[in-house]
């Protein structure tokens, strides 16, 4: 009864800390996107469409902005597989 206890509460603490991960995660992705949106639209607000230099920062910035967020996406999945696996163990160990 005893181990019972502790497989459950072990269970628990670790789900906890598996939303708190996920949440920190989710809060994490939006404010950086929120702050690079702002850098984005400060930029195209300021920048001069005639010079071809501002064009290419755009076009630079743009592609560098879109390898990041391909990249914290893929993490993202990654980790979320990764929880699911965990979810999918700790469930599989309930019925033995």
């Amino acid at each position: 009864m005893t181990t019972e206890k502790n497989f459950d509460s072990t269970r628990r603490a670790a789900l906890d800390r598996i939303d708190r991960a996920e949440r920190a995660y989710r809060a994490f992705f939006l404010s950086a996107a929120a702050v690079e949106a702002l850098f984005l639209g400060g930029f195209v607000l300021l920048a001069d469409f005639g010079d071809r230099l501002h064009v290419l920062l755009l076009l630079a910035a743009v592609a560098t902005y879109t390898i990041v967020a391909l990249g914290l996406l893929a993490l993202g999945q990654h980790v979320s597989r990764c929880t699911w696996r965990v979810l999918k163990a700790i469930d599989g160990r309930e019925g033995s």
